[in-house]
C-alpha cells in the first residue's frame, strides 16, 4: 500500500495521455500536471522574447530570467513564468506547436525545468492531494524513474492524426514523434519496466478504466 502514489505516463503527441490522466485525477484526487504544457509554456515566453531554436546560445542565456512557479486550479498544477501563465489559446496555438520539439530538444531548457517538474510531487502534497500523474514524454525515464507506476501509451500515427484533427488541430504527430525521439538529451522512449499500453482500438474509458485498476492496486 502507498499513502502517496506518484503516476508516470509517457507517449507521443495525441496518444491519450492529457485525457486520460484528466479522467484519472479526478477519479483518485491526485494532482494532474502536463509537462507538455510546461514546454509549450516556455516556448511561448521564448518566443515572445524573440528567441530561436536555432540560436541555442541566446536561448541558453535567457534561461536563468525565467522564474517557475505553480498555480493550482482544481486539480491541475498551472506553470507561470516570471508570475504570468501563459493562456491555453497560446500555448496551442499553431506557432509553438511548430517550435515546441526544437526548443525542448535544448539540453538547458529541459535542465531548466527538471528540478521544478520534480518539485510538483511537494506542491501535491501540500495542497493534500493523493498523488501525482505527470505526463510527458520522459517521466517514466528521467523525471520519476522510480514512480511507483510507469506507463507509456501509445497509438498508430494515423489514428492519433484523427484524433488531432477532431479537436480541430492541427498537429504533425509522426514528425513531433520522429523530433522528440531523436533528441540527444531525454528522449522519448519506452522505459524499461514501464507498462506499455496501445491505445489505438481503444476509446478513453476503456483506458481509463485500465489503468484504474493498475493505479487502485497500488494504492491498496
Amino acid at each position: 500500500m502507498s499513502s502517496f502514489l506518484i503516476v508516470a505516463i509517457d507517449g507521443g503527441a495525441a496518444s491519450g495521455k492529457s485525457s486520460t490522466s484528466r479522467a484519472l485525477s479526478e477519479r483518485f484526487n491526485f494532482l494532474h500536471v502536463d509537462t507538455g504544457s510546461y514546454y509549450r509554456a516556455i516556448t511561448a515566453e521564448l518566443l515572445r522574447r524573440n528567441l530561436r531554436a536555432d540560436q541555442p546560445d541566446t536561448v541558453k542565456a535567457a534561461l536563468p530570467s525565467l522564474v517557475f512557479s505553480t498555480q493550482v486550479d482544481g486539480r491541475a498544477a498551472r506553470m507561470e513564468i516570471c508570475g504570468r501563465v501563459v493562456p491555453e489559446a497560446e500555448i496551442r496555438g499553431p506557432e509553438v506547436t511548430a517550435s515546441v520539439s526544437h526548443f525542448a530538444a535544448i539540453p538547458e531548457v529541459r535542465s531548466a525545468l527538471l528540478t521544478y517538474q520534480r518539485g510538483q510531487a511537494d506542491v501535491a502534497r501540500t495542497h493534500g492531494f493523493r498523488g501525482l500523474i505527470m505526463e510527458g514524454r520522459d517521466i517514466g525515464s528521467v523525471i520519476f524513474p522510480d514512480a511507483g507506476l510507469r506507463l507509456f501509451l501509445h497509438a498508430d500515427p494515423e489514428a492519433r492524426a484523427k484524433r488531432r484533427a477532431l479537436e480541430g488541430r492541427a498537429d504533425a504527430v509522426a514528425e513531433r514523434d520522429r523530433l522528440d525521439a531523436t533528441r540527444k538529451t531525454a528522449p522519448l522512449v519506452l522505459a524499461s519496466g514501464a507498462i506499455d499500453i496501445d491505445s489505438t482500438f481503444l476509446n478513453l474509458e476503456q483506458v481509463v478504466e485500465k489503468i484504474s485498476g493498475l493505479i487502485t492496486e497500488k494504492l491498496g
